[in-house]
């Protein structure tokens, strides 16, 4: 059997986090009655005219700027015409000729190998409705609600050759866009959608196959096995003498399979030609400068500065990094508290173990900084300890309440009365004659039995420190 390569190009769908549409004013707000959230703009009645959304623009530059891009001072939008029922106009306004962004590239790092995968491209353009297949009455239904929310389409150079390259540069992609606030890249509500364009050669070989193209993937899982599925499925039609044909293909996760669905298009099949109802649009270096100045920190320089100015461990600012709510919600915690390695711990330890019971993804965090910082400034004090912390976090995880508030409510301060906790350790080393015997043989566990029942008699409210020195101190 001859030995093939996979080449992959990815077409990066991005719903931008704008208010209103992007040539009206209606809302992009995700779900919603159907046909609710349209106007005679967007559902494209005859006489209507666009108005360009100012921000749309000022997203895709700072797209291109943090993906490395060149940005076309000078753009215009075309119209690509194809007749589709959740395209009521017949066309959909796009960029062709001049995209507002062009040659551009994110590093990937995939098993300590980096590579820079070229971006050919990122236009904006609006997106379409959505299709409601209806077994029980046999029909198809559309939504219009999602016509006209605007869109960036990143288009990727033909550099990926497997899967865990692909994942890589979706999850740097999906990373850069949050951070930007640009967009929230929810793939499960189609906020970021890929197309995979594939195809196989024998190694060393210089030009490309006949490449094939899966539409709107939105799961990470999905396109890596997407990707495994269609590259067998070529080399088989190459080993048996077969052709591979230029076409459009539907990954069915379920069945682990694609099917055709259409001869691919080619630019030409979409009669482009120049958006008559809108200017072209002019980005002057002002403009330009300004939106360069307002570009946030990104994750790789985020890493670097949270290793030199938190003294964290390397792994620590990589989980933390890996998410714009941690990231965001570690730098507000130390801003109060000032304790960068406690607040760390909280996250990485409590925080994640959290998430993973409750099946969450680290942005659906709804704690606030405030109440994880006032949390560790009660055990920094001394007023509660860390089994009690460990109780409250789960509060304030859940239901984000003031851990001062809800320590006092419930009576979890700590007893600092020495007095007491003598008294009560006294009382634990005379009821257990054979653990504290066993302790004065030189069995060290017994102690921990000790500071344990001690532990249970105070329920739960006694510092462990002080309780293992009383005890040392009576039981020598």
């Amino acid at each position: 059997m001859k030995s093939y390569e996979t080449v992959i190009g990815l077409e990066v769908h991005v719903e931008l986090a704008t208010a209103t549409k992007i040539f009206c004013g209606c809302t992009t707000q995700f779900g919603g009655d159907p046909n609710t959230h349209c106007c005679p703009v967007c559902t494209g009645m005859p006489g209507t005219l666009p108005v360009l959304n100012k921000k749309v623009v000022e997203y895709a530059i700072a797209a291109g700027l943090a993906t490395n891009c060149s940005i076309n001072q000078n753009c215009k939008f075309d119209r690509k015409n194809y007749f589709y029922p959740d395209l009521p106009k017949a066309y959909q306004v796009s960029q062709l000729y001049l995209p507002i962004c062009h040659n551009g590239g994110i590093e990937i790092d995939v098993n300590g190998v980096k590579k820079v995968i070229g971006i050919h491209e990122i236009h904006m353009e609006e997106d379409a409705g959505k299709l409601i297949h209806d077994p029980w009455e046999d029909c198809t239904l559309v939504d219009y609600n999602r016509c006209g929310v605007p869109l960036i389409e990143i288009v990727s150079e033909p550099d990926m050759r497997s899967a865990d390259e692909v994942i890589a540069y979706l999850e740097k992609l999906k990373l850069i866009l949050q951070y930007l606030g640009v967009s929230d890249c929810k793939m499960q509500e189609g906020s970021l959608r890929a197309d995979i364009n594939l195809s196989i050669r024998e190694v060393g070989a210089e030009e490309f196959g006949t490449r094939t193209e899966m539409k709107n993937m939105n799961s990470f899982k999905a396109i890596a096995r997407a990707i495994e599925g269609e590259r067998k499925r070529q080399i088989e039609l190459l080993e048996y003498g077969k052709v591979v044909v230029q076409e459009t293909r539907r990954w069915d996760d379920n069945k682990d399979t694609s099917f055709a669905m259409r001869s691919k298009e080619d630019a030409q099949d979409y009669r482009y030609f120049p958006e008559p109802d809108l200017v072209p649009i002019e980005i002057s270096d002002e403009w330009l400068g300004e939106i360069k100045n307002r570009q946030p920190e990104l994750r790789d320089e985020k890493m670097l500065r949270y290793e030199s100015e938190y003294d964290i461990p390397v792994y620590d600012a990589g989980i933390i990094t890996g998410s714009k709510r941690l990231a965001d919600l570690f730098e507000e915690t130390v801003a109060i508290c000032n304790k960068p390695k406690e607040v760390s711990n909280w996250l990485m330890v409590e925080t994640m173990r959290l998430l993973k019971e409750e099946e969450m993804e680290p942005e659906s965090i709804r704690f606030s900084a405030q109440n994880l910082a006032k949390l560790i400034i009660l055990i920094g004090e001394g007023k509660i300890n860390r089994t009690v912390a460990k109780e409250v976090f789960e509060k304030i995880f859940k239901e984000d309440i003031d851990p001062v508030k809800y320590v006092e409510e419930n009576g979890l301060s700590m007893v600092s009365d020495e007095g007491l906790l003598k008294t009560t350790i006294e009382r634990i080393v005379e009821t257990n004659p054979a653990s504290v015997q066993d302790y004065r043989s030189g069995k060290e566990k017994a102690l921990g039995f000790l500071v344990g029942q001690t532990m249970k008699e105070m329920k739960g409210k006694a510092d462990p420190g002080a309780i293992n020195r009383i005890l040392k101190e009576i039981l020598s």
